[in-house]
């Protein structure tokens, strides 16, 4: 049975469509997102209390190279609830653009076994109460876009019986990395009109923010597809609409000057 844990680096949070006003100054940053899913096995639960997750980055501030994510939800998860496709999130946060190469979990010491028969069992896992579960995710991060990192957790490998009828927890992982949205960006002219900009797609469903006072604007988390972009000033005097606009997952689509109608 496999899990998988889901990290993208999300500038806008947002799974599918929603409202999402712009980030108005360019951050320099991409954000990262934590999911798990998994697949039935032999056991009746398999129980692995995750406490903190990071990532590895040479540049990083504190010269450690590791990155705590800030917005990490810790708990005991049970890897058989996500079986067919289901996922739940376990971490996320905005990092700085550029190479990360390493995640690491952070393990509490509540890891269990439910057999079939009812009996719960401890998991030991030295390795991840002390110095982590660490795993090779060499990537590249281009600012804005969103990220999300896969831990396919292998479940049946990663449980294995000592032999005295107990059991340890040896994570067998395999990572993958993608892009998964990108954005739109440019500038309106005149910019004190200040519109609201909304992303639209062929089933109606949208994602806005504002331009700034200077006229720019940066709206992130976009899914790829083709949208149409409509932008909204007072009194719907200076409005325009910008059609078939194509958003890939890996980049931020710049729209150049956009000129309003006078």
């Amino acid at each position: 049975m496999k899990t998988k844990f889901f990290f993208p680096f999300l500038l806008c949070s947002l799974v599918w469509f929603s409202s999402c006003n712009n980030e108005k100054d360019g951050t320099g940053t991409a954000r990262m997102e934590v999911r798990m899913t998994d697949s039935p096995g032999d056991y009746a639960q398999v129980n692995v209390d995750i406490r903190s997750v990071q990532i590895h980055k040479e540049s990083a501030d504190d010269g450690s190279g590791w990155i705590t994510l800030d917005e990490v939800h810790p708990g005991i998860y049970n890897l058989l609830d996500f079986a067919n496709g289901r996922d739940t999130l376990l971490a996320s946060a905005n990092l700085p653009a550029g190479r990360i190469s390493q995640i690491r979990l952070l393990l509490g010491d509540d890891n269990s076994l439910i057999l079939k028969d009812g009996r719960k069992m401890p998991l030991k896992t030295p390795s991840g109460q002390s110095s982590g579960i660490k795993l090779k995710i060499d990537a590249d991060l281009v600012e804005d876009v969103t990220y999300m990192v896969l831990l396919d957790f292998d479940a049946a490998k990663s449980v294995v019986a000592r032999g005295n009828g107990q059991y340890n927890l040896k994570p067998v992982v395999r990572t993958l990395t993608q892009a998964i949205a990108g954005g739109i960006k440019g500038k309106v002219t005149p910019a004190e009109y200040q519109p609201g900009i909304y992303i639209i797609s062929p089933a109606n469903d949208t994602i806005g923010g504002f331009a700034t006072s200077t006229g720019d604007f940066l709206i992130k988390g976009v899914p790829a597809g083709t949208y149409r972009v409509n932008f909204y000033t007072q009194n719907h005097e200076h409005d325009k609409t910008l059609e078939n606009i194509t958003v890939t997952q890996n980049q931020i689509k710049d729209l150049g000057t956009v000129e309003l109608s006078h």
